[in-house]
């Protein structure tokens, strides 16, 4: 596959003649769907040797979905800017969800659910695989909803918008430090704080360096950029509890006032699939996290364009 430069990407994006739609679907689109159904199937039936070990393939197999979606609503999409970048997304996810493992660690806010021990080599490199779908997923899921006239951002792709005065970047770095240490000091009552330090944390950063930036988008009041991330990672996440309903291994939670005591409501909350409701709300800044996340990694690895369409 050609990658495209990124100026081919953008005018990718202007509408023009196009074929029906079934016809503008790349042929990975079907393989991706077979392989997610595959899994799917396997993961909740226990079938085969194998099905402990479909949440990568099943997610793979989605991101392909997604991403064909993009090709033949936008005509362009991640993987047709760039094999190699469509690859740096998940080379780049393990690590960061890795730091959330970290941030987990004091609060304890989700545990996993296994199907057998494995070595700590194994734990590692397996975790390792799933996690390496989390931010593709999200990225894909974002440039899906930026199709819809609605949601589609004004600011070009790639755009830094306008830059914070230096006080106020560094006043929210500041904060940001302050929400990401409160988890580890006051696990009970801050965990929350972890859905929200990075953005505050790295998001400025990115903004200074004249990197795209959540507030910088915000400041130049592209609101449908702020919504389309969160609303991304939202859906993802359904999709993330749906499918762990019934899968081993997999994940269970423990949230303070929620499905913990002390309850906040006089007991737990209603669920959907193994998530408290209210618990959906962490989704909402996560995408933003991941999208502060990503643009800080290529600002320290030095690559001035993110490769996203939004």
């Amino acid at each position: 596959m050609t990658a495209l430069t990124p100026s081919q990407a953008r005018a990718a994006l202007v509408p023009g003649p196009r074929r029906a739609f079934p016809r503008r679907l790349p042929w990975y689109v079907w393989a991706g769907l077979a392989l997610n159904v595959f899994a799917w199937v396997s993961m909740w039936g226990r079938l085969g040797f194998w099905w402990p070990y479909m949440f990568f393939p099943l997610w793979f197999g989605f991101i392909l979905v997604l991403d064909g979606l993009n090709v033949a609503l936008r005509g362009t999409s991640p993987l047709a800017r760039g094999p190699w970048r469509f690859a740096t997304l998940f080379l780049l996810s393990s690590p960061f969800w890795w730091v959330f493992e970290g941030l987990n660690a004091p609060v304890g806010n989700w545990r996993y659910r296994l199907d057998h021990d494995y070595s700590p080599l194994g734990y590692v490199f397996w975790t390792s695989l799933d996690f390496s779908t989390v931010l593709p997923a999200v990225m894909e899921m974002a440039e899906l909803l930026a199709a819809l006239p609605a949601l589609r951002p004004q600011l070009a792709p790639g755009s830094a918008g306008r830059r914070l005065p230096a006080p106020a970047a560094l006043a929210l770095i500041a904060l940001g430090a302050a929400m990401f240490a409160a988890p580890f000091l006051w696990p009970r009552y801050a965990f929350p704080l972890i859905w929200l330090c990075l953005i505050f944390l790295l998001d400025p950063i990115n903004n200074l360096a004249r990197r795209p930036s959540a507030f910088g988008r915000l400041l130049a009041g592209d609101w449908r950029f702020i919504v389309v991330l969160p609303l991304a990672a939202l859906a993802c996440g359904f999709f993330w509890e749906m499918w762990n309903s019934r899968a081993l291994p997999g994940w269970s939670y423990s949230v303070p006032f929620l499905n913990a005591p002390p309850y906040i409501f006089g007991g737990p909350t209603p669920h959907l699939f193994a998530m408290p409701l209210p618990g959906y709300l962490g989704y909402l800044p996560f995408g933003v996290e991941l999208f502060a996340m990503y643009q800080f990694a290529l600002l320290l690895l030095r690559v001035r364009d993110d490769h996203l369409g939004i």
